[in-house]
């Protein structure tokens, strides 16, 4: 059986258009604070990606970011999330423990 050109070229369109968007797709990423300390960041952050950051501790936390992309304020025991809207470095503290601090790097 033989395909005509124009199939050939119009699927191979369509699979690359596929594997972009498959490679494209926002993560959800985890950021557990505990024992006064966040934990690891993910490693390879995208614009569109969620952060979900879960307070683990006994005491009130924050994620604050240092250029006000976000402000996330948790009572011991919550968690809530930050969709990631542009790309650059991104430092964050705690508002009420600034000994704790991250970098998020987000590409």
């Amino acid at each position: 059986m033989r395909l005509s050109p124009c199939f050939a070229a119009c699927g191979g369109a369509v699979l690359l258009s596929l594997s972009t968007a498959a490679a494209a797709a926002p993560h959800t990423y985890t950021v557990v604070i505990d024992k006064m300390k966040f934990g690891p960041v993910p490693a390879k952050v995208r614009t569109g990606d969620t952060i979900v950051w879960v307070n683990r501790d006994f005491l009130r936390h924050t994620a604050t970011a240092a250029n006000h992309s976000f402000d996330v304020d948790l009572q011991a025991g919550a968690k809530a999330s930050t969709l990631i809207k542009s790309k650059g470095v991104v430092q964050f503290t705690c508002r009420y423990h600034p000994g704790m601090r991250g970098v998020l790097k987000v590409q």
